[in-house]
């Protein structure tokens, strides 16, 4: 085969023929080409569809005989297998020409222009897809005016290894899940941005693919509406077990921006604790510390030593993110003190919690405005705000990126970092 490197584009309509007693048998047409294992980094090409009159037909690429500088495909045998169904193989023209994909590199949304292949290790693979206005120009054909116009214009192609398909082209061969998805790649606060230029029917494709906490990361960076409609086209149960990956407070802002029997409906395929929590969340405003405050944090008991406290916490560590602060409670949860993660580190491993922690503790009430509360937090310098009823019992706590998002313009707030993972509160106990 003489075709070693070039684009799809160029062998599209190509006619196909076959050698027989000496003369050339036309057997049809280039329509397009199969990939039998599109999750490869670089797939390669397993045959070639070739259209005639008696309809599509597969060639083999071990059919190939050669590729002629005149544009002829030379063939070993006349077609005979029958093109399988599009839900079976992934058929690059039809499937990939004019499709989105995301430039994982440039975290951006890009249509496919074209595909360019190349012959490398014994096979013809893809290699790279051509975004530019290059690979328009290359499809209108236009004879040796449109090369030389195509020579004179910039390449903007993307390695395949960068690229990831949106269109759920074939669900049983392309998977965008997270262990394998060069989506993964992306900060959350990208991959969001990313599906907010989506439609929302391929927004809801994307967000489906990926696993629960990767869906939730992305879905807390999103806006109200879009996070509606996803949740909307996902199906009660995965919208479930994805809105419980998210930070408490932000579950609770999404459920209570939804109707109240599609909010029941969510809260019943949850896990019952986490469905309690945020039943209690959801009846704060929202322009309150217990709208704004999240139920994950970490408390301990004051009688526990500083060795046995640092030990379960290197055992809870993959399970909760924000422990810049612990705070100590009783078995009433009513909370007693707190200290700083730095002066656990810094006190002796037999020191008692209570003799290192601060009891001067400052804290605000659920009903208390989220002004109010951003204004504590920066007149104490905190990262975190404790909320508490009137008995002094841990309702949650307010961190400072949410206390900010009160202070600042709606288009700011997606862009701020966050500081808690949607885990419950953990309680370290009997260390």
């Amino acid at each position: 085969m003489t075709f070693h490197d070039g684009f799809l584009s160029e062998m599209i309509g190509r006619k196909a023929v076959v050698d027989t007693a000496g003369r050339r048998l036309a057997v049809g047409r280039i329509a397009d080409f199969v990939v039998e294992h599109p999750n490869d980094t670089f797939p390669k090409i397993d045959a070639l569809v070739i259209k005639s009159s008696s309809g599509k037909h597969l060639a083999p690429i071990g059919s190939i005989v050669d590729f002629e500088s005149d544009g002829k495909l030379i063939l070993r045998d006349v077609p005979s297998r029958v093109a399988p169904p599009d839900d079976e193989a992934l058929y690059l023209v039809e499937d990939l020409f004019d499709k989105q994909i995301v430039d994982v590199d440039g975290r951006k949304v890009v249509r496919i222009n074209d595909i360019e292949v190349a012959r490398t290790g014994g096979a013809l693979r893809v290699v790279a897809a051509d975004i530019g206005f290059g690979g328009i120009v290359r499809r209108l054909g236009g004879g040796s005016l449109g090369r030389n116009l195509v020579d004179r214009l910039p390449r903007t192609l993307i390695a395949w290894d960068n690229v990831a398909p949106l269109h759920d082209l074939n669900p049983t061969q392309i998977q965008l899940s997270v262990s394998d998805s060069r989506l993964a790649r992306l900060h959350p606060s990208d991959l969001a941005e990313i599906i907010g230029d989506l439609s929302a029917r391929d927004a809801a494709r994307v967000v489906a693919s990926l696993d629960d906490e990767t869906a939730a990361d992305a879905l807390e960076h999103l806006d109200t509406e879009t996070q509606r409609s996803i949740i909307d086209d996902l199906g009660h149960q995965r919208a479930a077990d994805i809105i419980e990956e998210m930070d408490s407070d932000d579950a609770a802002d999404l459920l209570g921006d939804l109707p109240p029997e599609q909010q029941e409906r969510l809260l019943s395929e949850m896990d019952a604790e986490t469905a309690e929590d945020l039943r209690e969340l959801v009846a704060y405003d929202e322009d309150t510390a217990g709208g704004l405050m999240t139920t994950d944090y970490m408390w301990i008991y004051p009688h526990r030593t500083v060795a046995a406290t640092i030990a379960k916490i290197r055992e809870l560590a993959p399970e909760t993110e924000f422990i810049y602060y612990l705070y100590v409670t009783d078995e009433t949860e009513k909370l007693l003190g707190v200290l700083s993660l730095r002066t656990l580190l810094l006190s002796a491993p037999d020191d008692l919690i209570h003799t290192v922690m601060t009891g001067d503790v400052v804290g605000v009430h659920p009903d208390v405005k989220a002004t109010e509360v951003a204004s504590t937090i920066a007149r104490y310098d905190l990262m975190a705000c404790p909320v508490l009823d009137e008995e002094g019992k841990m309702l949650g706590i307010v961190t400072v990126d949410d206390a900010i998002d009160a202070i600042i313009p709606e288009r700011l707030k997606k862009q701020l970092p966050r500081f808690t993972k949607s885990h419950r509160h953990e309680r370290i106990e009997h260390v």
